[in-house]
């Protein structure tokens, strides 16, 4: 797989500007490089936040759910099964029952009932809560024919999702969605977790307005961004200025160890100190063992998790949890093993895309699988598993310049009816085909894959924001950098530089153990995953990490990628 380093271009005025509104020189640089032009725009502070009156039909839904709130009306969540779907619920559930609303919650089973508001669900929803509204959550943008059956059965449907919508929107009684047509709302970004929360802000005004509350009486939604920060991680949504203040906000409470007591339960399971927690303990070690759950069995247990305030109960369930993320690594290691089979013949240099079916892959861990076959191939992949009677769900994960869920508008228009259902965003998307369409499928999207991509696009590159002065190679600018919010589309520094190798080793058989110099200082450093010997001088793309041995902290490098100078 070609892979090759760059450098980020910086404007030099911007950063300059930065600095001179007092921000750090190296910090200044980084942000710059990354579209950042104001001050302000670092500010995490509630208070700048995009307000919720630009979020298309948000008064209407505030006046329609206060309404129904005041007349006692049944409401009933159906949520998504993954991590932004069950944190969207859970903020759903407690800010709802905090400003008085009647509300319980739903949540569909991956394999039984497919994706969304379905007339499936609907019929559930009823037999087992008999509702008089359903609110959505990080879903219903695509949910037509779940709206109207809903809608038959004289249920008021609020649809609050983020994914993209197609070419025709749900018959619902209002939908709050930053991606829906002419939603002038800045911040596209949202999760499904942000969306809900901004639909609290927008009813807490509404009650405010009718006397409800007053600024005193009512109800805190602050203590809800534990949540918020923890859904919107996880479902790997850009964090521009809008979602970096709202990551921040949650972290600074789990920080201070005021967070829902599921989510402490969640860090302590996963071996992480919620004191330091970073967006790389959301994404890696709590968001996963709460996804598990959606993939394996049932997403309720991750929900009863994040909505128990019993601290013994949200450990049994956490300790579950973990238990069940523990069988989905297993899962996804043998189905990885096997798509690698399947992959045998694969010549990058012949393909642009990647899909790939077994009959024995489980449905709940295909997205995982098309992750890592995409991170290793660098081409967009679906991989496919048995989905019912003669069907095939399949999962897809993309690469930057290649939008997965366009893609698949553009299969389903060139040949219609190959494609039964899908949905998605633009790098992340699912559909359903029938299992004797799968050679069709696999030739119509990577006849898009050699459209609209290049071969420079199908090169691995890693960006880095060039070389760091030496004196900043220490434990207090790792520190620094660490107290920033670091994530999608707004990425973590990589450094890049030239050093002489003075030694390698290999650990435990599967990583590259290295002592290198530059100016006269040493540093050690480790390529995880990585075996493969350097020269005597290497260029080396790096991050910083505070490595602690024995009491003693010292700056490691952690190498993203090398190569012989």
């Amino acid at each position: 797989m070609k892979t090759r380093i760059s450098t980020r271009p910086c404007p030099f005025r911007q950063s300059e500007l930065l600095r001179q509104g007092g921000v750090h020189p190296v910090l200044a640089r980084i942000y710059a490089a990354r579209g950042l032009v104001d001050v302000r725009e670092l500010s995490c502070e509630l208070t700048a936040l995009v307000p919720p009156s630009g979020l298309k039909h948000i008064d209407a839904a505030a006046v329609f759910l206060a309404d129904a709130i005041a007349a006692r009306k049944k409401m009933t969540i159906v949520a998504d099964y993954d991590c932004d779907g069950a944190t969207a619920c859970a903020t759903a559930l407690r800010g709802l029952r905090a400003m008085g609303a009647e509300v319980d919650y739903i949540v569909p089973d991956r394999v039984v009932h497919g994706y969304g508001l379905t007339p499936d669900i609907v019929e559930l929803t009823v037999r087992e809560k008999s509702p008089d509204i359903i609110v959505t959550v990080d879903n219903g943008i695509a949910s037509v024919d779940g709206v109207l059956a809903a809608n038959q059965r004289g249920i008021e449907v609020v649809v609050t999702d983020h994914h993209l919508p197609g070419d025709t929107l749900p018959p619902a009684r209002v939908i709050v969605n930053p991606n829906q047509p002419e939603c002038g709302f800045p911040s596209k970004n949202l999760a499904g977790v942000g969306v809900v929360f901004y639909v609290l802000l927008a009813l807490r005004a509404e009650l405010r307005r009718r006397g409800v509350f007053d600024a005193q009486s009512q109800p805190k939604l602050d203590n809800l961004l534990d949540l918020v920060a923890l859904g919107t991680v996880a479902d790997v949504v850009k964090l521009d200025t809008n979602n970096r203040i709202l990551v921040a906000q949650g972290i600074k409470r789990m920080r201070a160890g005021r967070m829902h007591a599921g989510v402490a339960a969640l860090f302590r399971v996963a071996g992480r100190e919620a004191r330091n927690a970073s967006p790389f303990d959301l994404g890696f070690a709590v968001g996963p063992r709460l996804n598990a759950a959606g993939r394996l069995e049932d997403m309720a247990l991750g929900i009863e998790c994040l909505t128990t305030d019993d601290e013994g109960r949200a450990w049994a369930i956490a300790q579950q949890l973990n238990e069940i993320n523990l069988k989905r690594r297993e899962i996804e290691a043998e189905m990885q093993d096997t798509a690698l089979l399947h992959l045998d013949a694969f010549e990058p240099a012949d393909a642009s895309t990647i899909a790939v079916f077994d009959e024995g892959w489980h449905q709940g861990v295909i997205g995982i699988v098309a992750s890592r076959l995409k991170e290793k191939f660098f081409r967009p992949t679906i991989t496919f598993a048995p989905g019912g009677p003669g069907l095939i769900k399949g999962s897809g994960r993309s690469i930057p310049g290649f939008h997965m869920r366009d893609a698949l508008d553009l299969v389903s228009k060139r040949v219609p009816g190959l494609i039964e259902k899908f949905g998605g965003h633009a790098m992340a998307a699912g559909l359903t085909i029938k299992l004797e369409s799968f050679d069709a499928f696999q030739q119509a999207f990577e006849a898009v894959g050699r459209a609209w991509l290049t071969q420079a696009q199908l090169e691995r590159v890693i960006e880095t924001d060039g070389p760091l002065e030496d004196e900043f190679y220490s434990t207090s600018f790792i520190e620094l950098c660490d107290g920033q919010v670091w994530g999608q589309g707004f990425a973590p520094p990589v450094f890049c530089d030239e050093f002489r190798v003075l030694s390698q080793r290999i650990l435990k058989e599967k990583h590259l153990k290295l002592l290198l110099e530059r100016n006269g200082r040493r540093y050690d450093a480790i390529w995880f995953g990585h075996t493969e010997g350097l020269g005597e001088r290497a260029r080396v793309a790096f991050r910083l990490d505070a490595n602690e041995y024995n009491g003693v902290t010292k700056v490691q490098l952690l190498v993203e990628h090398a190569e012989p100078v």
